[in-house]
């Protein structure tokens, strides 16, 4: 009763019970989706991919199609796994890895907006929002409670820390290190992102703590690994500044430089 007479599953697709097909769609070998998901009309869900619970997929969405990329052989069997409670919009398109040691992930409750591109190889954690058109390239790593906004895109290898925010119409080259705000093209961290960090519930103590960190990384008179140096002399470190140093220290591509 919930799968639509016109929809293609193949019969080798575990989908549950409750799952909810419309017209038009097409679901792969392998496919595995779990209860209270539902798939619109003229979706596209590619082989393998393995989707949680309560997940919705609008008009038009393509999830785990083969990598935008020249080198990819066909033939190689990958795997893109979602999570629970993601919402993607009209035209959304996400391909899977191009490794197959390497699952994709995408976590949970997460909003991608219409015709948000996530490219090969990418990781992406919890609460991230992806305004429209959005378009991340290949091996991006994003954090939790992160915002992108429309028409920004994301150069392959970055990394964007938990809770950043890249503003609308952003080229972002570098990596953006947790709870900043990067702007620009191509972008520079302009400050914190204050709105979502009150919106998230830090604390004004906490957010201090975070703001006087990147004061001794982009304003002192320190070169960025002595900075990092610097803030890890510091014993009483609360957990969010541990974070930053993590980010900058795990960082190949180079952190956005401060405006």
């Amino acid at each position: 009763m919930n799968i639509h007479p016109t929809a293609i599953i193949d019969p080798s697709a575990v989908l549950h019970e409750s799952v909810k097909v419309g017209p038009y769609s097409i679901i792969e070998k392998g496919v595995e989706i779990g209860e209270n998901t539902e798939v619109s009309s003229c979706v596209r869900i590619y082989a393998n991919v393995k989707i949680g619970k309560s997940n919705k997929f609008y008009h038009n969405t393509v999830i785990g199609c083969d990598p935008q990329d020249l080198s990819f052989d066909q033939s190689t069997v990958t795997i893109l796994q979602i999570g629970d409670n993601n919402v993607f919009r009209e035209g959304v398109h996400i391909s899977r890895s191009t490794n197959p040691e390497i699952v994709m992930k995408i976590g949970n409750q997460n909003l991608l907006m219409s015709n948000t591109h996530i490219g090969h190889d990418c990781s992406m954690g919890n609460g991230c929002i992806f305004a429209s058109t959005a378009s991340i390239g290949g091996h991006v790593k994003m954090g939790n409670k992160i915002f992108v906004s429309a028409l920004t895109g994301v150069h392959q290898f970055c990394q964007i820390g938990d809770y950043a925010m890249a503003a609308g119409l952003g080229k972002i080259t570098n990596d953006i290190p947790p709870y900043c705000t990067a702007d620009g093209n191509p972008a520079v961290i302009i400050g914190l992102n204050v709105v979502g960090l009150r919106r998230a519930g830090f604390s004004s103590e906490t957010r201090r703590e975070i703001q006087n960190a990147y004061k001794v990384i982009y304003h002192s008179r320190f070169v960025t690994s002595k900075a990092v140096e610097e803030l890890k002399k510091k014993t009483d470190r609360i957990p969010e500044v541990d974070n930053i140093i993590r980010f900058f220290e795990s960082s190949k591509r180079g952190v956005t430089d401060h405006a």
